[in-house]
C-alpha cells in the first residue's frame, strides 16, 4: 500500500508542478462550441432584413413584450409547445424566471386568488439542485422546502404529501431533463403524478427549467419525457407548469435568447407584468437566432449534433477516468445521457476535500 500511495503522490506532485489554471465552473460551454455559432454575429447583413416577414421593424419599439412571432415559433418547437404559449426575452432564461415569480409575489398566477406575498410563500426544490435557483428563490422572500431527486426525478412522493396540507406550498422549482446536478430525468410516471398533485394552494404551480432539453450526447440515445405543459393540460391544470429553457449553450452564452412557456393564460398575464419594465426584448438578437438557426444545417438539432461531437468525448473520458481510478467502493457517480453535470457521491464524507 505504501508503494501504491507513493506513486500516487508523485504523480500529483507531477500535475501540481504544470502549473495548470483550471476553470471549474460548472456548465461553462468551451470556446470551441462557441466557435459554432459564429455566424450569428453577421447574419444580419442586409437592409431587406431590418423588417421581419411577420411586419416587426427590428430598429424601433414596437414588437411587444412577448417576443418577436418568428422567435417564439423557434422557441416553441424547442420546448414542444405552441407560439401563442412562449414569451422570448434576452439572453438567460433567469431573467424571465425572476419576472415571472416577481409577479407571482406581487400579482399571482392568471388563475390564482391573488399576490403570494403576505401568505408566507414556499417553493419545492430538489437537493442536490441549481445553487442559482435557491438564491432567486431566497432574494425574492420564498421559504425553500427541500426533497430528494433520483433517476427519475424529483421526490414525488414526498412532494403529494407536502403540498397536499400545506397552502402556504406554491409551488416547484426544478431541472427536469438532465438535472442540474445530477444528469438525471424525471420519469413519464412521474410527470403524471406531478402535474395530478392534490394541492392544497389551487395556484400549486410547477416551474420547470428546462435548460438542457436539446442537449443530448447521441441523438438517437436521449432523455425526452414527457410534455409537461401538455401533461398538466391533459391532468385538468392547464395553468400549473411554467417551463423556461435558452440559448445559452447552443449558442452564445453572453448573448443569446430565453423563453417561458405557460397556458395562453398565463403568458397575458406574466406579459402584462413585463410589459410594464419594458417596451420589449431586443428584437435583433432575436432574428438573428431565427435567421441563423433556420439557415443551419439540420436546424437546431444539426447544431445540438455538433456540440455532442465536442461534449460526449468529454464525458466519455471522464467515465473511463472516475472507473479507472476510483471504483464503486470509493464512490457512485451518474452517467448521463445530455446536459453538462456527473454527480459523484463519495463514499465517505469527504466531499469539502475532494473539491479542494
Amino acid at each position: 500500500m505504501s508503494d501504491e500511495l507513493e506513486a500516487l503522490r508523485a504523480e500529483h506532485a507531477e500535475l501540481v508542478n504544470l502549473g495548470l489554471s483550471l476553470s471549474m465552473t460548472r456548465g461553462q460551454p468551451s470556446d470551441e462550441q462557441f466557435d459554432l455559432s459564429n455566424g450569428l454575429l453577421d447574419v444580419l447583413n442586409s437592409q431587406d432584413e431590418l423588417v421581419t416577414p411577420s411586419g416587426v421593424a427590428l430598429r424601433n419599439y414596437p414588437g411587444g413584450a412577448t417576443g418577436l412571432p418568428e422567435a417564439r415559433t423557434l422557441m416553441a418547437s424547442m420546448l414542444g409547445v405552441n407560439a401563442d404559449e412562449v414569451i422570448v426575452g434576452n439572453n438567460a432564461s433567469l431573467m424571465l424566471m425572476s419576472q415571472v415569480l416577481l409577479c407571482c409575489q406581487l400579482r399571482g398566477t392568471a388563475a390564482g386568488d391573488g399576490p403570494w406575498m403576505g401568505q408566507s410563500p414556499k417553493i419545492i426544490v430538489t437537493v442536490p439542485g441549481y445553487d442559482r435557483h435557491f438564491t432567486l428563490l431566497e432574494g425574492l422572500g420564498f421559504e425553500v422546502v427541500p426533497v430528494g431527486i433520483d433517476s427519475d426525478g424529483p421526490d414525488v412522493g414526498a412532494i403529494e404529501k407536502l403540498v397536499a396540507g400545506d397552502p402556504s406550498i406554491k409551488g416547484i422549482y426544478f431541472v427536469p431533463v438532465y438535472s442540474n446536478p445530477t444528469g438525471d430525468s424525471i420519469s413519464d410516471e412521474n410527470v403524471d403524478r406531478l402535474v395530478s398533485v392534490s394541492a392544497a394552494a389551487p395556484d400549486f404551480t410547477i416551474f420547470a427549467d428546462n435548460a438542457y432539453c436539446a442537449h443530448h450526447l447521441d441523438p438517437e440515445v436521449r432523455d425526452e419525457p414527457k410534455n409537461l405543459l401538455r401533461a398538466a393540460e391533459a391532468a385538468g391544470h392547464p395553468d400549473r407548469v411554467v417551463l423556461f429553457a435558452s440559448t445559452s449553450k447552443i449558442t452564445f452564452s453572453g448573448g443569446g435568447i430565453g423563453a417561458a412557456a405557460a397556458s395562453t393564460a398565463n403568458v397575458a398575464h406574466f406579459a402584462a407584468w413585463l410589459s410594464m419594465s419594458t417596451i420589449g426584448p431586443n428584437k435583433l438578437e432575436q432574428y438573428r437566432h431565427v435567421k441563423f438557426l433556420d439557415a443551419y444545417p439540420g436546424g437546431l438539432a444539426g447544431l445540438m449534433a455538433e456540440h455532442a461531437k465536442i461534449i460526449a468525448p468529454k464525458f466519455a473520458a471522464v467515465q473511463a477516468k472516475l472507473g479507472e481510478r476510483l471504483g464503486s467502493d470509493l464512490a457512485t457517480w451518474t452517467d448521463p445521457r445530455g446536459g453538462y453535470f456527473v454527480h459523484m457521491v463519495t463514499a465517505k464524507p469527504v466531499a469539502r476535500r475532494v473539491v479542494e
